[in-house]
């Protein structure tokens, strides 16, 4: 079980128009002053509940032991989907159940996962359409002040999970799909060095000679780095994440290839 600690995470498809975020802040610092609030990303694509699944894996274990992290993309907000506190042996997961926990779900070890039920850790609202401010953020900040996980709510197994699917090598080619596409363009895949190597083996040829096709694109082998290769090519590269990503130097891979999240890549 994770120690109390005040840092507080927030991840959701708010934006910085609107008076959402800071009111979410605003509801923690009340419970706790001390508390302190880092905000991973407000710029989800709305409703994109997948994309936040993404970012959240991304960034959650980087920080402190104890963190409580908070991600809510709701589509389903004021319907029957549950809210939920998912805790591990280092953090604390504060989401909607409708997949967003995916990945930690999968990679966090020891969790539990429980519904909000208590009503100390609910506002009073009118409505039903910011369960962010009125639950998740109420919720976030009691956690912070050491109250336990049993307290929140009975213990559920039946949470939604996202339908992940796994590279697979077929004929000898290795297919994978885009997970993410960021603020530059580039495209981030599922598949790593390691599937690299597996369809090396089975193909007989090495890494470097690997042909590599996404969209209207094929290049053999990987760069080192951004910079590597001509500016009118795309090129790929294992990124800081471990995963294979397709950049165009100082350009948007994404709009030159036109390729959106969920298109295949293939590696033969």
């Amino acid at each position: 079980m994770p120690q109390a600690i005040s840092v507080v995470t927030l991840l959701t498809d708010f934006g910085d128009r609107d008076y959402f975020v800071a009111s979410m802040k605003g509801v923690i610092l009340g419970v706790n002053p001390q508390a302190r609030i880092v905000d991973l990303s407000h710029q989800v694509t709305p409703h994109n509940i997948e994309e936040a699944a993404y970012l959240l894996k991304s960034a959650y274990h980087y920080f402190p032991e104890g963190t409580v992290h908070v991600a809510v993309v709701d589509p389903g907000v004021g319907t029957t989907r549950r809210p939920l506190l998912a805790t591990s042996s280092r953090y604390h997961f504060l989401a909607p159940d409708n997949g967003l926990l995916t990945y930690v779900l999968n990679d966090e070890v020891g969790v539990e996962v429980r519904q909000i039920e208590n009503k100390q850790y609910r506002l009073d609202s009118e409505g039903a359409t910011f369960d962010g401010r009125d639950l998740f953020a109420p919720s976030a900040g009691w956690l912070t002040r050491g109250q336990q996980p049993g307290s929140y709510g009975r213990l559920v197994q039946d949470y939604v999970k996202l339908p992940l699917s796994q590279p697979e090598i077929r004929g000898g080619v290795l297919r994978g799909r885009i997970l993410y596409i960021d603020r530059f363009g580039n495209v981030i895949s599922n598949l790593t060095r390691y599937h690299l190597r597996e369809i090396s083996g089975v193909t007989k040829t090495a890494v470097e000679d690997l042909r590599i096709c996404l969209g209207t694109m094929t290049t053999r082998g990987l760069a080192a780095n951004y910079q590597d290769g001509e500016a009118d090519v795309p090129h790929a590269l294992i990124n800081s994440n471990g995963q294979v990503e397709i950049f165009l130097k100082e350009g948007s891979a994404a709009k030159a290839l036109n390729v959106a999240v969920g298109d295949p890549i293939e590696v033969s």
